[in-house]
C-alpha cells in the first residue's frame, strides 16, 4: 500500500462522508455539461463560457454544497465559485487538472493538463485535493511506459506541493478490436490499470465499475490497499447505485458521480435548474451515500 503523509489523510477525509467513505460530486465537464442543456435557445454548442460558469454555480450551491466534496475545472468554474462565495465551507474542493480531449499516439491516447495548471494551483484556488484523468491500456503499457512515468511524477509533484491526488484512469477500445474482443478484455483491464498505477506510486484510484462481484474483487486485490472510487461513466442513476453497492461490498472506498446525477437536471433557465437539482438530483445524491455507506 502507498500510505498517505499527515495531510493526505487529512484532505482524504475532507472528501469523505462522517462514516469514512468518499462522496464526491464530479462537476469539471466543460463539452458533455453543455451537452446536458437541451434547452439553450441557439444550441448547446452556443453556450458561452460565463453561462457555464453559471450552471456550475447553481449545481454546486443546490446540489454539491450537500456532499462532502465537489470536483470542478480551473478553466470555467474556478477561481469565481470560492471567490464569490458560491461553495460551502464544509464542502471540500478537488480540483481536475486534465484538460479537455486527448491526443493519440501509436493508437494509444494520452491526456494533457489544463494549460498553466499545476499542483500549486490547486492550492491557490482554494483546494487540497487534484484528480487527473490518464487512459491506459496496461496490456499495452507497462512500467516503463509515457503513462506510467506521467503518473509517477504527477504523483510526486503532489506530495511535494502537500496536495492529496486522485488518479483517474479510463480504459477504452483499441482500432480494430472487435466489441466482444474489449468485452471480455475489460474486468482485467480496469485491474490491472490499477495494479500499474499504484506500481507507479498512486494513493486513491477513481476506477470504471469493473462489471461484476468478481471483477470488483480482483480490483480491490490489484490496488494493494490502496482507496478506489467507482466512477459513474454517464450510466442512469438507478443502474449506478447498483455498481455502487456491489463494488463498495467488495472493496472500493467510495464513489464519484457526475452525470448520473445531474445530466438530465440542467437547464438554461435559472428557476428550472434549481428546481430540478433540488426536487431531482439532490435526492440521488441522499441515495447514492446511502449506497456509499452501506446504508439501506
Amino acid at each position: 500500500m502507498n500510505e498517505l503523509n499527515t495531510l493526505e489523510r487529512r484532505a482524504l477525509r475532507s472528501i469523505s462522508t462522517p462514516a469514512g467513505n468518499m462522496l464526491i460530486v464530479a462537476a469539471d465537464q466543460r463539452n458533455g455539461m453543455k451537452a446536458a442543456i437541451k434547452d439553450a435557445p441557439e444550441g448547446s454548442d452556443a453556450i458561452t463560457r460565463e453561462q457555464l460558469a453559471e450552471v456550475k454555480a447553481d449545481l454546486v450551491r443546490h446540489l454539491a454544497n450537500h456532499a462532502p466534496a465537489i470536483l470542478l475545472d480551473p478553466e470555467v468554474a474556478l477561481p469565481a465559485i470560492v471567490d464569490d462565495g458560491v461553495l460551502d465551507r464544509d464542502t471540500a474542493l478537488v480540483v481536475g487538472l486534465d484538460a479537455s480531449g486527448f491526443e493519440t499516439v501509436d493508437s494509444l491516447k494520452y491526456t494533457r493538463f489544463v494549460p498553466g495548471v499545476t499542483p500549486r494551483t490547486v492550492r491557490d484556488l482554494g483546494g487540497s485535493v487534484a484528480k487527473m484523468l490518464y487512459y491506459t491500456r496496461p496490456d499495452k503499457q507497462d512500467a516503463d511506459s509515457r503513462v506510467a512515468q506521467e503518473i509517477r511524477d504527477l504523483v510526486a509533484a503532489c506530495e511535494a506541493e502537500g496536495v492529496l491526488l486522485i488518479v483517474e484512469l479510463l480504459t477504452y477500445q483499441l482500432e480494430g478490436e472487435s466489441d466482444e474482443e474489449y468485452a471480455a478484455a475489460f474486468p482485467d483491464l480496469v485491474a490491472d490499470g490499477a495494479a500499474l498505477a499504484v506500481a507507479c506510486g498512486a494513493k486513491i484510484l477513481k476506477l470504471q465499475y469493473p462489471g461484476s462481484a468478481e471483477a470488483s474483487d480482483a480490483v480491490t486485490a490489484a490496488a494493494q490497499g490502496v482507496p478506489w472510487a467507482v466512477l459513474s461513466a454517464g450510466v442512469d442513476h438507478e443502474t449506478f447505485i447498483e455498481q455502487v453497492a456491489t463494488a463498495v461490498a467488495h472493496g472500493a472506498a467510495g464513489a464519484m458521480a457526475g452525470r448520473s446525477l445531474w445530466k438530465d437536471s440542467l437547464s438554461f433557465d435559472a428557476g428550472l435548474r434549481e428546481e430540478r437539482l433540488t426536487g431531482r438530483a439532490l435526492p440521488r445524491l441522499h441515495e447514492l451515500a446511502a449506497a456509499v455507506d452501506r446504508r439501506s
